[in-house]
């Protein structure tokens, strides 16, 4: 439950797309490169849902009245100790993978790795966590979408490019907008618990329209990477996922309601599964 399972689509995503880049270049893939990217973002992500399982706990932010899944620190479920050693192990983890790129591509991605970590931790954690301050938007933007689709790529490559730069702008849109679902659903309780997220600072209509930009945005982000980068255009297979975005899109725009919005979060993040496979199956039709 603490690990929570619905938005791992955004750990997994960003790894697809910019091996699939990759392998579209060369006709090569690095499946330990592979492996170990997607299990260091894999485990990242869990940590950091750990680790904010913990530290909303502790500062208060998760009360009973929520209208997400049951937070397994808060509610007893699991004591705080146990849910600390437990992001630790997850680090650790990813930490492990990122030792593997580290000889396999250069210490850079140890860098880039540890940076991801850090943003984990610091998003509801230490003394001043971003995530409270409106910020969470713009990192996992950052780090789920351009760090992760380029650092994917660069494993495989030892350099960047543009096309794997203009797709990561699209996956990093559809990332975020699983986050803003997230905190349009607790804006009410984040708003009485102090924590000013982008959704309380912006109000719940203009978060809706963030939300419905941000999907339409990724759709167009395609396209546009193709041509700029000269791009095959079997990426447009993305396209395919286009009518998955009508059940999440109309339970944000007008539900207020916990199982809808928990409903719209489960499917963003299924828009995003099925978007980055369409994508990056494309692309190796292509190589």
């Amino acid at each position: 439950m603490a690990a929570r399972p619905r938005t791992l689509p955004a750990a997994i995503a960003p790894v697809l797309v910019g091996t699939a880049a990759a392998v579209q270049v060369s006709g090569e893939i690095r499946a330990g490169a592979f492996i170990a990217a997607l299990v260091g973002s894999i485990f990242i992500q869990i940590g950091t849902n750990l680790v904010n399982d913990y530290s909303d706990a502790r500062r208060g932010a998760d009360t009973a009245d929520r209208l997400g899944p049951v937070r397994v620190t808060s509610s007893g479920l699991v004591a705080p100790r146990r849910v600390l050693v437990a992001t630790w192990v997850a680090f650790a983890v990813a930490v492990a993978a990122g030792i593997y790129l580290a000889a396999v591509a250069g210490v850079v991605i140890l860098i880039v790795g540890a940076a991801s970590i850090l943003a984990g931790v610091l998003y509801t954690g230490g003394p001043r966590p971003y995530g409270y301050e409106g910020l969470g938007e713009l990192f996992v933007f950052l780090f789920f979408g351009l760090v992760a689709v380029n650092g994917s790529y660069y494993v495989q490559l030892e350099r960047l490019d543009w096309l794997p730069f203009g797709l990561s702008i699209a996956v990093g849109f559809l990332a975020t907008a699983i986050l803003v679902v997230n905190n349009v659903r607790d804006l009410d309780t984040d708003r009485r618990a102090g924590k000013l997220t982008l959704a309380v600072r912006l109000g719940r209509q203009r978060t809706r329209s963030l939300y419905a930009l941000l999907i339409a945005a990724a759709f167009v982000a395609v396209p546009v990477a193709l041509l700029a980068a000269d791009g095959p255009a079997w990426a447009l297979l993305m396209l395919l996922a286009a009518p998955l975005v009508h059940r999440p899109l109309g339970a944000v725009m007008t539900r207020t309601d916990g199982p809808s919005l928990n409903g719209a979060l489960a499917g963003t993040g299924a828009l995003l599964a099925a978007f980055s496979v369409l994508l990056a199956t494309g692309l190796l039709i292509a190589a």
